[in-house]
């Protein structure tokens, strides 16, 4: 799984002014909370928020002074806009021996439908898994070559990695081949 290593500056609570002028220069308040641990109140660069990986499962390797702790991005709430973050939280894992968390789905393949005039319709975009921490994937691949006119992929065709648990339920659909509509025509009296 992949990694990314961010540097936190320490908050000090109920300082309203302090966080204004954080804001300004580019940081945003984080929250570090886990299990068996010290809630930790940080700030985080937007810079570094920006450069996290799109689209897939990765954890954070935070330092707040000096003390390491292994994280996932838990939420980022945003702005009214949504275009910029407001807030943090980092779930810290590093005394967890499992966790459950969302990896998203990778299609593989163009669909044998899709050639007959079929349309792909991806139903699903990430499964959630329970694995140890060091097992976590960064996302699911799914080939649906095989897929024909009216076919579809459930939760219980795909086969999870190697000490992964997909906790979806086996019957949900993932991803279908839509057979084309056919117009009808009345004929012309």
């Amino acid at each position: 799984m992949k990694r990314v290593q961010v540097r936190l500056i320490p908050r000090a609570i109920g300082k309203k002014s302090e966080i204004k002028k954080f804001r300004k220069q580019g940081y945003v308040p984080v929250e570090v909370y886990g299990k068996d641990v010290e809630n930790r109140h940080a700030y985080i660069s937007i810079k570094d928020l920006k450069a996290f990986p799109k689209g897939e499962t990765f954890l954070i390797e935070a330092e707040i002074d000096g003390d390491k702790r292994v994280c996932l991005l838990r939420e980022m709430q945003m702005g009214w806009l949504g275009d910029n973050p407001i807030h943090v939280d980092l779930q810290d894992i590093t005394h967890v021996s499992e966790i459950e968390v969302e990896v998203p789905i990778e299609f593989v393949g163009t669909p044998a439908g899709v050639s007959l005039g079929g349309t792909f319709e991806p139903l699903m975009h990430s499964l959630t898994v329970k694995a140890r921490v060091d097992k976590l994937p960064d996302k699911i691949t799914v080939d649906v070559s095989g897929l024909g006119l009216g076919d579809a992929i459930h939760v219980r065709d795909i086969v999870p990695p190697e000490g992964c648990v997909i906790m979806d339920s086996p019957e949900e659909t993932v991803a279908v081949v839509l057979e084309p509509e056919v117009e009808e025509t009345t004929p012309a009296e």
